[in-house]
């Protein structure tokens, strides 16, 4: 889906300057290309999140457990820009990828990527200052 995705804003992106004479030969070879793209960058890279932890911090269940984790939550954020914490949002819970989070605000695929650096250290150091 994400690839998808990936290939029709690619094709509006570029729709000025595209000579189509041939669209599906066009769309199998981009949308070739797109996976390929995203298959090497995941062998590359790959991410491990805790997302069950991200998922009962976003779903703690009464007001003692949610009031807890907003506390943990401001600790983490509270040397962070702003943005961070919509960033980390969108790539961590929505699962948005880098390059949409950075088109989103505005920022490069590896400023994107610095600042979610920086939060997973940060959060680290929050572990290990607790341990």
């Amino acid at each position: 889906m994400d690839a998808m995705h990936d290939v029709f804003v690619e094709v509006l992106r570029r729709s000025a300057k595209l000579d189509l004479d041939h669209p599906s030969s066009f769309l199998y070879r981009s949308a070739t290309n797109v996976c390929l793209n995203k298959m090497r960058t995941k062998r590359r890279k790959p991410v491990h999140y805790d997302n069950d932890l991200l998922e009962r911090i976003a779903c703690a269940p009464d007001t003692e457990e949610r009031t807890s984790a907003k506390q943990w939550l401001d600790r983490i954020f509270e040397r962070e820009q702003p943005s961070t914490r919509a960033m980390a949002v969108m790539h961590l819970l929505d699962g948005m990828t880098l390059e949409e989070v950075a088109q989103e605000h505005g920022l490069s695929v590896s400023g994107v990527r610095k600042r979610l650096r920086t939060l997973r250290a940060h959060v680290a150091e929050l572990e290990g200052s607790l341990a």
